[in-house]
């Protein structure tokens, strides 16, 4: 399950669920961290402040989202928040920008020549 929080108008915070769409041919499938924004933009959110992943899974580590849905989330910001939860309920924290750093973003696209590394 994933769980994105919103802050539309600087006044409505909402929460929205996410869930796998799992598809034979592995490369369409869609993660719920994905599936979660998609469902954020279309009800008209953009500016997102934490999202929470938790996993069903049975190893005792928390698990991070693919580079796809890293890739997704940057899209939106790399200064927001990354909740992983453990079925105990114990948590790692981090942000966006640290889960993929030096991040391509909207806003490389406006710099002037190249958006490489130097």
């Amino acid at each position: 399950m994933v769980e994105v929080l919103s802050r539309l108008n600087r006044i409505i915070i909402f929460l929205l669920h996410g869930v796998n769409v799992e598809n034979a041919s592995y490369g369409l499938t869609i993660c719920a961290e994905r599936s979660a924004i998609c469902s954020a933009v279309s009800g008209g959110c953009r500016n997102f402040k934490v999202i929470v992943i938790a996993t069903g899974a049975v190893s005792d580590d928390c698990i991070g989202p693919c580079g796809a849905c890293r890739q997704f989330l940057a899209e939106f910001g790399t200064e927001w928040d990354v909740y992983f939860t453990r079925k105990d309920g114990s948590y790692k924290k981090c942000t966006v920008g640290e889960l993929l750093p030096h991040a391509f973003v909207p806003e490389s696209l406006n710099r002037s020549g190249n958006a490489y590394i130097s």
